[in-house]
Order: C-alpha cells, then sequence, then structure tokens
C-alpha cells in the first residue's frame, strides 16, 4: 500500500520538524503532505525545506486559515488524484503518537474502509485530561452514536486512516464540517454507504508545545450537526 498522511498545520512551527521525520521512521513507505493555513511563523518555510530534503514530504501552502476539515479535503483530492492507497489523519502536534501508524494501516490492509484511532474501545486512553473533560468527551461521542445509529465509540477522533476506495464513494465537495464535526460526518458517511469501520485502541495525549486550535464553537457546530443529520435521516426512513 502507498499511505499519504495529511497534516493540516497552523503555527506548528514547535512540532513540524520533529513530527515529520517521526513518522518517516514509523512508514517509510509512507508520505507526507503538509497543508498549511498561512501560519504567521515559520511552520511553512520548515515543511518546505524538508521537502526539499526528501522526495517523499510535500506541502500546499494556502494563504489564510480555512479551517481543518477543509484542509483535510484538500489533502485528500491531492492524494487521490496522485493514486495513493490509504490517506491518513493525525494532528501534527505529538497528539497522535506515529509509532501507532502501522497498527491502522495494517486493518485498512485487513479489509476496514475507515480505521479510527480510539480513545473510547478497550485499551484506549487519555492519561493526561481531567475526569470532567474526558466524560464530556465520552458522552458526546456516546449521543453521536445514539442519535447516527452509529456503532463507533469515538467518531470525533482524528487519527484515522482511509481506504482511497471509500474516500471515491464519499462526495467530498459537500462536506462542509469542521473541527469534531468534519470527524463525525465523514465517519458516518462512510459507514451510511456500507464501508467496513474499525476502532483501535490508542492513547491520545495533550500536545506539549503550542497551543489547541479547537474552540467552543466548533464543539457547538458538532452537536447541532449530529442532530440535524439524525433527526433528517430517521424523517427520511419513516414510511409514509
Amino acid at each position: 500500500m502507498r499511505p499519504l498522511i495529511v497534516l493540516p498545520t497552523y503555527k506548528e512551527e514547535e512540532n513540524i520538524a520533529e513530527i515529520i521525520p517521526a513518522i518517516l521512521r514509523s512508514v517509510p513507505e509512507g508520505s507526507v503532505l503538509v497543508v498549511d493555513d498561512g501560519s504567521p511563523d515559520q511552520t511553512a518555510k520548515i515543511a518546505l525545506r524538508l521537502a526539499d530534503e526528501d522526495e517523499r514530504v510535500h506541502v500546499i501552502q494556502r494563504r489564510c486559515k480555512l479551517g481543518l476539515g477543509s484542509a483535510y479535503l484538500v489533502g485528500f483530492e491531492w492524494g487521490l488524484q496522485r493514486g495513493f492507497d490509504v490517506l491518513v489523519e493525525m494532528d501534527s502536534d505529538f497528539s497522535h503518537d506515529p509509532l501507532e501508524l502501522p497498527n491502522l494501516l495494517a486493518e485498512v490492509e485487513s479489509g476496514a474502509d475507515l480505521v479510527i484511532g480510539s480513545r473510547y474501545v478497550p485499551g484506549g486512553s487519555i492519561p493526561d485530561w481531567t475526569w470532567f473533560r474526558e466524560q464530556l468527551s465520552r458522552w458526546g461521542n456516546r449521543y453521536a452514536s445514539m442519535a447516527l445509529s452509529m456503532p463507533v465509540r469515538d467518531s470525533t477522533s482524528g487519527f484515522r486512516a482511509y481506504r482511497a476506495d471509500a474516500l471515491r464513494e464519499l462526495d467530498l465537495g459537500t462536506v462542509r464540517a469542521e473541527g469534531y464535526g468534519f470527524q463525525i460526518e465523514m465517519a458516518y458517511r462512510v459507514y451510511r454507504n456500507g464501508r467496513k469501520v474499525v476502532e483501535v485502541p490508542i492513547a491520545f495525549t495533550d500536545r506539549v508545545k503550542g497551543t489547541s486550535k479547537m474552540s467552543g464553537r466548533i464543539v457547538w457546530e458538532a452537536l447541532l450537526l449530529v442532530t440535524w443529520w439524525g433527526v433528517r435521516d430517521r424523517l427520511r426512513r419513516r414510511p409514509r
């Protein structure tokens, strides 16, 4: 398989020079695509230097901050056009351990269409979170699973691998959600298409360097979208 690891970046100069080599050590047969959203720091410059040094590294520079979901969609389209077999999402701040990448790819090779690195299956963990924050995330994911009738425990996880054929079935141009909503929507679309979704346990670690880009608005967006999708699809299935 030819995997492409897509890394959306914004102000990640403290992490980018370390995460890319770590990914390529873990998956030597893989390539990395950095999609930078106009970082005002040295993120893009460092990524371009690494691309000059290693042909497996590629960079797309965007003029301004257009969002996480948009960055992944651009990366997916780029990878599909170039014939990559697996498209991988992960954070660039070491919240997702590059050493876990072979586990995700192995599940795709075994037949899964979407493999989610899950915090909430047996063996998964969030060692640095407070009890309240973890429970908020757990119940948010339970709500998404219930509202969408989707047997996925961690649909907000941003560490995942898609089989290229599964992505080609989706109308990526119609995806509009960002952040957590984007992750839920993508998992839901793959599942609704009858594709095989698998969760593997991961340990999620809060970033050590840099600052989080998530906001309360993104959380509320996800909640409202999940509710709307659930109601919409139940009305569509209801007999006349």
